[in-house]
C-alpha cells in the first residue's frame, strides 16, 4: 500500500469506517470495522451480504476511515474476498487486532468467547474478509 508513515499510523489507531460501493448506479454506504493486519487493511463481512455482491460484481470501493475529532482518511480502494477454508481463521486474526486482544476470549455480539466458539461462528456466519488494496489516500491525519 502506498500510504504515509501517519496515515498507518491513523489505521492503526482507527477501526471505524464506513464503506462506500455502487449498487444500482448509485453509492451506497455501511458502517464497518477495519484494522491493519500485518500491513494489510482488513474488514470483515459476510458471503450473503448486499455490499459482498456488489463487491463481486465491482470490486472498487470508497472508505472513509474516521475518529471522534477532526482526523479521517480517505481511500479508493480495490478489494479481494478472503474466503473459503482460510476465512474463519483471518477472521480470528483481525478481530484480535481490532479489539486489542492478542490471546484469551474475544467479544462477540457482547459475550467473551473461546477460540472455538469464536471459529464455529465465523464459519456459521460464512464469514468472509475484505482486503482492500489502496489505490489513492487523502485526508488530514
Amino acid at each position: 500500500m502506498n500510504l504515509s508513515p501517519a496515515q498507518r499510523d491513523f489505521l492503526a489507531q482507527q477501526h471505524s469506517a464506513a464503506m462506500i460501493t455502487v449498487g444500482g448506479g448509485v453509492p451506497k454506504v455501511s458502517r464497518v470495522g477495519v484494522a491493519l493486519v500485518e500491513g494489510r487493511l482488513w474488514s470483515s463481512g459476510t458471503r450473503d451480504r448486499v455490499r459482498t455482491r456488489r463487491l463481486r460484481r465491482d470490486p472498487r470501493c470508497t472508505l472513509f476511515v474516521f475518529e471522534a475529532g477532526p482526523r479521517w482518511l480517505g481511500l479508493e480502494t480495490t478489494v479481494t474476498l478472503i474466503e473459503g477454508e482460510r476465512a474463519a481463521t483471518e477472521n480470528l486474526r483481525l478481530f484480535r487486532v481490532m479489539q486489542g486482544r492478542p490471546g484469551g476470549p474475544l467479544n462477540w455480539f457482547g459475550r467473551e468467547v473461546e477460540e472455538p466458539e469464536f471459529l464455529a461462528a465465523m464459519e456459521a456466519e460464512g464469514r468472509l474478509v475484505y482486503e482492500f488494496q489502496v489505490g489513492r489516500a487523502y485526508g488530514p491525519v
